[in-house]
């Protein structure tokens, strides 16, 4: 055990910093901004680095949206091609890491790269992903298989820890929790879809799937928690897991903005909510341990999360907490940062 920093700090909505660096529109395309793995690599790299600068310790690979199946449909590309670009996602945001490095030579900390496994869902280009309906057809068997290249070639390319996210449903997340005990090198969060306070987005109560995962593989779990969600689910979904007489788990969020995506409409902001980094503060003092943003939050976000982020560890609410622990052993996120 080490003693490391309680706030860590994610990057934030991948497709939409990516969109500064193209010059043109991310979202709606079946692959999203996976895509750009096979077009503009530099430009995926350039976006990993954008986070960095603005203060993330953590990096999420390119992959959400990437698969076997999704890349030989939509790109024509057989099985060996497809993850050679799973393999380049990882590369870019080595790349990045060590660009940042070199720009900042008196950082004692290297910001860890995190290999994105997005649910089956995504690959279905029909929002199921936030909805779950497929764990009610797709076999626990299915849906391993369909992950485990995905997972198998993260790990082998050299991420420090798996980013099980956008998960809608339990059955799902069961089977990603087990799957990884394949790779019992490798540490991992998991993070739910909703759509409420209280549930995930296929109507499973949050703590009662926090905790069935936590008791499932706590060796390799260094979070759960919620990603992809309007921010003001946020409080009231994670202030129900830790509850006295249960096993502590560390809680992890990183919200999208509250806009509502539509293929019509693109993003609109129905509820007005207020900006993600004004509800950082609060989310720490819950016991969130890593924050960060997702859909249509960019690097200037991040940049005023970073301000919070640091802001809260100054007035001194830190505490010694386990971190990340790589997979020589090492810890990784710890108390002494390069912000």
């Amino acid at each position: 055990m080490c003693a490391c920093r309680k706030a860590v700090l994610l990057d934030g909505g991948f497709s939409t910093q990516l969109v500064e660096n193209v010059g043109e529109q991310v979202d709606g395309h079946p692959l999203w901004s996976a895509r750009y793995l096979a077009t503009h690599p530099r430009a995926v790299m350039q976006t990993h680095l954008d986070f960095l600068r603005a203060g993330a310790e953590v990096i999420i690979t390119n992959t959400y949206q990437a698969s076997i199946g999704g890349f030989r449909e939509h790109l024509g590309l057989a099985e060996q091609e497809s993850l050679k670009l799973i393999e380049l996602a990882v590369q870019m945001a080595k790349d990045a890491v060590d660009t940042y490095m070199k720009e900042n030579p008196s950082c004692k900390v290297r910001p860890l790269v995190a290999g994105s496994v997005g649910p089956y869902g995504a690959s279905l280009h029909d929002g199921s992903e936030y909805t779950g309906e497929y764990a009610d057809t797709v076999t626990r068997e299915q849906l391993a298989a369909w992950h485990r290249p995905r997972i198998q070639t993260l790990v082998a390319a050299g991420v420090d820890l798996l980013a099980l996210e956008t998960i809608p449903c339990q059955k799902e997340a069961e089977v990603l929790v087990e799957l990884i005990k394949e790779f019992p090198r490798v540490q991992a969060w998991i993070s739910f879809s909703s759509k409420d306070y209280r549930e995930i987005a296929h109507g499973e109560c949050l703590k009662d799937v926090a905790h069935e995962c936590w008791s499932r593989n706590s060796n390799q779990l260094v979070a759960i928690g919620v990603n992809c969600l309007n921010p003001k689910y946020v409080t009231s979904l994670l202030s129900q897991i830790n509850e006295e007489g249960r096993p502590h788990i560390p809680l992890i969020v990183y919200p999208n903005s509250g806009e509502v995506y539509t293929p019509k409409t693109g993003w609109t902001d129905p509820d007005q909510v207020p900006s993600v980094d004004s509800y950082v503060e609060e989310w720490l003092s819950l016991g969130v341990e890593y924050v960060g943003g997702c859909c249509r939050t960019n690097a200037k976000d991040i940049q005023r999360m970073r301000s919070r982020v640091d802001r809260w560890l100054k007035e001194g609410t830190f505490t010694g907490t386990m971190g990340i622990v790589s997979t020589n052993g090492s810890c990784i996120a710890n108390s002494v940062g390069c912000h």
